[in-house]
């Protein structure tokens, strides 16, 4: 996706939230998705989320996050700030991430591709909070697939079971396979043209798989072959273990 596209998501999807939040009848309402959590911090995380990213992005290339504010932010301001450090940083300007094991590079514009799906994956929880919830767009969906893949998957730590390849498929065309090894976990494209059967497989609207990648939903809402046990395995490893 095109960086004033990411950009132009980011604002969107921040706003969908913001709508479904003024919906709620009370922010004391329980987030299903988040466990423990109330509408209210939901938006705490969210706000406070923000604002760290786009200190992060202005800071540039570093060792680690930059301190934050002890205060709560403001989402709408904080979105803002988010948007305007991207843009003055650029796509292709480095910044400290959490996920430099992973495939994704350590750049303003690897940040702003994961800042997309996670306030999109957040207005899924808003919205499900007040009986509401929708699909993630469609765009959305398949590029985050590609990047909960690229980013919170792939690792250089071993993978601890019999090495396997994972295939995400989406009814709307796409897919990606994920290899699991002694090497680690890498992910890529699979081919238009009939790509060799995978272990196991996963198939759904683009939508769905990206909620069951985050555990909004269970992997069984998804049409599954080959060896089921391992998405369980995948949902219990820590690599960082």
């Amino acid at each position: 996706m095109d960086f004033p596209d990411l950009l132009r998501l980011i604002d969107e999807r921040a706003t969908a939230f913001r709508t479904a939040v003024a919906a709620a009848p009370t922010l004391d309402a329980p987030v299903p998705t988040c466990p423990g959590w109330t509408l209210a911090d939901l938006v705490t995380h969210l706000a406070n989320g923000r604002r760290k990213w786009a200190s992060i992005i202005a800071a540039g290339p570093a060792d680690a996050p930059p301190p934050q504010p002890s205060e709560p932010a403001d989402l709408t301001e904080a979105t803002q700030q988010l948007l305007e450090a991207l843009r003055e940083a650029g796509p292709d300007r480095g910044c400290w991430g959490w996920w430099e094991d992973s495939q994704s590079p350590l750049t303003a514009g690897a940040a702003a591709r994961h800042q997309v799906q996670e306030i999109a994956v957040h207005t899924y929880d808003a919205q499900l909070t007040i009986g509401a919830p929708q699909p993630l767009p469609t765009a959305v969906a398949l590029d985050g697939i590609e990047d909960f893949l690229l980013t919170c998957c792939a690792t250089t730590s071993p993978w601890p079971h019999t090495p396997a390849t994972v295939d995400y498929q989406t009814t709307e065309g796409p897919g990606w396979r994920l290899h699991l090894s002694t090497d680690g976990a890498r992910a890529e494209r699979l081919p238009a043209s009939g790509p060799a059967s995978a272990s196991a497989t996963a198939t759904a609207a683009a939508s769905d798989l990206e909620l069951i990648l985050y555990g909004r939903l269970p992997v069984t809402t998804a049409k599954l072959n080959g060896d089921s046990t391992i998405f369980d395995q995948l949902i219990a490893w820590d690599p960082s273990a």
